[in-house]
């Protein structure tokens, strides 16, 4: 039987199931395929906070949503075509999200009686209509994986465990994907247990055939290389977290300095840790501490020992290290603070995204405190950022925040390897011997005597002869580092620090206004940066002039900053909290800024967020 092929320029697809079944790898595989085909891609996994909801009920449900194109894209996409949906909570969890028309892949081994109870369908969704609007597939899929694996001994319940390899199968076969990187990921592994490794290669080979095979599936489908949406390199796909990991490496080796990472492992930051504790053939040392104060205390020793020092969290042990903070501020010494943000007070929704940290990294410590703030607007992006908060730490002595958060962090996209030499130059030079000569003729090294230009002081290793100053929380003298608890020299000390954080050299904000005519202006920092350009984009294509700008650096904010702003009649920002960017803004420049929120754990979708930006636009 010939089958028929279409051709698509685009495709959203989710994969929802139980905790227990394999969606997150599932998924994962899914992109891995992708991105070696060459589509642009974005993903969005999303899982329950819980080690192990029950199962079968909607607190337990997973999903992983995986939008690929033939051309340039800026998110996970707002509504899934392809819904795959292995058991009904799955199926109410997610059914809201699929528009009419939308092809749903049922599991209907798990559609029984007792099972659809758990999560309140009175009669089976498959058999009482509530589903004409959509393309069903009706697949077996336990039935159909055990039956493929007759042979190999398995119990039925191991057997069982594989039916999330036939269900990618035969995705691959309905969107032409790559089998082969699957199939070597599947034997490595499982290298350890050769008869699993081989259950699940011949599952997900059903899938395909099954795909190849049954009328059900008369239609597959082609989506292009996205040949045009990137420059000429090398591209992998990656995550926020790995792609963050591999820039404080990338950092380290610029700096030629040892990478020490002190952590605390916390929900959504945890996989940096892990990732740069394979890496001590680049010098990287990790320290599991027994909590987040004591992650920050041994990062910031290291820091004062010579090293590239970096302590990685999220929102809630930030509050714990924020005394430390405040020491490495006072000590002017570099550190790097990674903020993994996640929705919430308190414990809050640790597997879930929200941009509500901006404020407590500005100012959530005792005293006059300022930290420098840099945040990444991509998954790939962590990576730039990395480095560019290693640089201003290194130069400037200061602590820096980083402030990702869950959905750059777990997403993914395509990135292009840079080559080392596009990488910046982060040496330092520490301090030697004396450097300051007193009215006796005595040299002196003198630890917070300042570079005139960054206001940066000498970077001492301890142990250095010569070099023995005072250290410690207590204010200090300006030049002699010793204990001072004279009143002008806080007031000059507490400014020299704050006009050290005023003067970092950051580049100018740069404003996308094609027509130059625009009288709007979205401006936008953070994880926004794909739904807020997806969104501007539909609003230019039906018509509406407008400008946007994205933050990278939001403390200190671009010189040019306030220039920018003064030339719109209108400032939009969309933010993932309850408006800590426009407050901010609106302190600093005096500007109406207007304030659009949403703080559901999810990040924006671009349709709603450009049908908000519209109503924004004409309501003046």
């Amino acid at each position: 039987m010939t089958k028929q092929t279409d051709q698509l320029d685009r495709v959203i697809i989710r994969f929802s199931g139980d905790s227990g079944d394999g969606m997150q790898l599932t998924g994962d595989l899914f992109t891995s395929q992708t991105a070696s085909f060459g589509n642009d891609l974005a993903t969005l996994p999303n899982f329950p906070a819980e080690i192990r909801a029950p199962a079968g009920t909607l607190p337990g449900v997973s999903s992983f949503q995986l939008h690929f194109a033939d051309h340039d894209i800026l998110t996970p996409g707002d509504a899934p075509n392809v819904l795959v949906a292995m058991n009904p909570a799955a199926l109410k969890a997610n059914i809201g999200d699929v528009p009419r028309g939308g092809e749903l892949i049922v599991n209907t081994d798990e559609f029984t009686k007792r099972a659809m109870q758990k999560v309140g369908y009175g009669t089976s969704p498959l058999e009482d209509g509530s589903l004409d609007g959509y393309h069903v597939h009706p697949v077996p899929l336990n039935t159909l994986t055990v039956e493929a694996l007759a042979g190999f001994g398995l119990t039925r319940k191991d057997a069982d465990r594989c039916k999330n390899m036939f269900a990618l199968g035969l995705l691959s076969w309905m969107y032409h994907r790559p089998t082969e990187g699957t199939e070597k990921f599947l034997q490595t592994k499982f290298a350890k247990k050769p008869d699993i490794a081989a259950a699940n290669i011949a599952a997900f080979r059903a899938g395909w055939n099954f795909g190849e095979t049954t009328e059900d599936f008369a239609v597959s489908y082609e989506v292009a290389p996205a040949a045009e949406a990137f420059p000429a390199g090398t591209y992998r796909n990656i995550s926020g977290n790995l792609a963050l990991s591999y820039g404080l490496i990338a950092a380290s080796q610029q700096a030629d300095l040892p990478l020490f990472l002190g952590s605390y492992p916390i929900t959504p930051a945890s996989d940096i840790l892990h990732e740069l504790s394979k890496h001590k053939n680049f010098g990287v040392r990790t320290f599991q501490a027994e909590d987040e104060i004591a992650a920050v205390g041994a990062a910031l020793g290291a820091a004062f020992g010579g090293s590239l020092a970096v302590t990685t969290t999220s929102g809630p042990g930030i509050l714990l290290k924020a005394e430390t903070i405040g020491l490495a501020v006072s000590l002017e010494l570099p550190l790097v603070i990674v903020d993994i943000q996640r929705g919430g007070p308190s414990t809050g929704l640790p597997t879930k995204t929200e941009q509500a940290d901006l404020l407590q990294a500005m100012y959530g410590r005792n005293g006059e405190a300022p930290v420098p703030i840099v945040a990444p607007k991509t998954s790939a992006d962590c990576f730039d950022a990395a480095l560019e908060a290693a640089r201003i730490a290194v130069t400037y002595r200061t602590p820096v925040f980083l402030l990702s958060d869950g959905y750059l962090a777990n997403g993914s996209e395509p990135w292009r390897i840079p080559d080392t030499d596009e990488l910046p130059d982060l040496r330092v030079q520490f301090a030697q011997g004396p450097n300051h000569t007193l009215d006796d003729g005595t040299e002196v090294f003198w630890p917070y005597k300042r570079d005139p230009q960054t206001l940066a002081r000498p970077w001492a290793i301890p142990g250095t002869p010569g070099l023995e100053h005072r250290i410690g929380g207590i204010e200090k003298q300006d030049g002699t580092g010793n204990i001072s608890y004279d009143p002008a020299n806080h007031d000059f000390m507490v400014r020299t620090r704050q006009a050290k954080i005023d003067g970092i050299d950051v580049p100018d904000i740069e404003v996308d206004d094609p027509s130059g005519e625009a009288t709007a202006l979205v401006l936008g920092w953070g994880s926004t940066y794909g739904p807020i350009t997806a969104a501007v984009r539909r609003l230019r294509t039906a018509g509406e002039n407008i400008a946007q700008a994205h933050l990278r650096h939001l403390n200190p904010f671009p010189r040019n900053l306030g220039t920018v702003l003064k030339r719109y009649d209108q400032v939009v920002i969309p933010e993932m909290n309850l408006g800590q960017l426009a407050k901010l803004i609106r302190a600093a420049y005096v500007v109406d800024a207007h304030s659009h929120t949403q703080i559901n754990g999810m990040p924006f979708k671009a349709e709603q967020l450009a049908q908000a930006l519209s109503e924004a636009l004409h309501a003046h």
